[in-house]
């Protein structure tokens, strides 16, 4: 597990950049700011594919991730499986104990550049689309910076995504300015055939797809 940079975060995000001096020719270049995305992990089943998930956007050059996670999801995979730093609902707590100290969820929506929910799981989806917002992630989304980009990848058994309240919510989350990246049909491991996060896996990094479209625009990124 890496080190949690808390406050780090809003400095890093805040900080401005200081220009080398014209007297001093030997300065040393700036370094590039990298795009920063932070990834949301809710408690569907394709929760799995989170470790495959960052890894594949970690191979996307110039791109720092990092991940918020519920604690029902941490049933579908290993933490330690996943290369970045972390976050879940224990943090944001044991980070604050007075006025002075940071509050993680608003540091982190200063941190990131770009929030992608995947995947986004049914009891989730109802709470952002109420205001809900009881747990890190929820809090994130809730304070997010609606003009940066907000992407979600709806996972979630097909009687489930088929109920009637289910197109309504995904309506709304759309009328906040959110990107749905829209789920595939495929056999789900309770069984059934319907939707999940696969088409996030397989088509990310597509310059035609939500996620590829929003990165394709950053300088630097999503060259071949």
């Amino acid at each position: 597990m890496e080190p949690r940079p808390g406050r780090l975060l809003e400095l890093e995000a805040t900080r401005p950049h200081m220009e080398p001096k014209a007297s001093c020719p030997t300065a040393a270049p700036l370094v590039e700011r990298k795009f920063h995305v932070l990834v949301g992990v809710t408690g569907s089943v394709a929760a799995l594919k989170s470790p495959l998930l960052v890894s594949k956007l970690l191979d996307i050059p110039g791109l720092e991730v990092a991940v918020v996670t519920t604690e029902r999801a941490k049933h579908f995979y290993s933490p330690q499986d996943i290369p970045v730093t972390l976050y879940s609902d224990a943090d944001e707590w044991e980070m604050w104990k007075s006025r002075s100290d940071p509050v993680l969820h608003i540091d982190l929506r200063r941190w990131a550049d770009l929030l992608l929910v995947a995947p986004l799981d049914a009891n989730t989806l109802g709470k952002v689309a109420s205001g809900i917002c009881d747990n890190l992630l929820t809090c994130v989304i809730r304070a997010w910076d609606r003009s940066k980009p907000l992407l979600f990848c709806p996972a979630m058994n097909t009687a489930m995504w088929e109920h009637p309240i289910t197109a309504q919510q995904v309506d709304q989350l759309k009328a906040f300015g959110y990107v749905e990246i829209p789920c595939v049909a495929k056999k789900l491991v309770c069984g059934d055939e319907g939707e999940c996060l696969a088409r996030l896996i397989a088509h990310g990094r597509r310059r035609g797809s939500a996620l590829g479209s929003h990165l394709s625009s950053v300088p630097g990124l999503l060259r071949p």
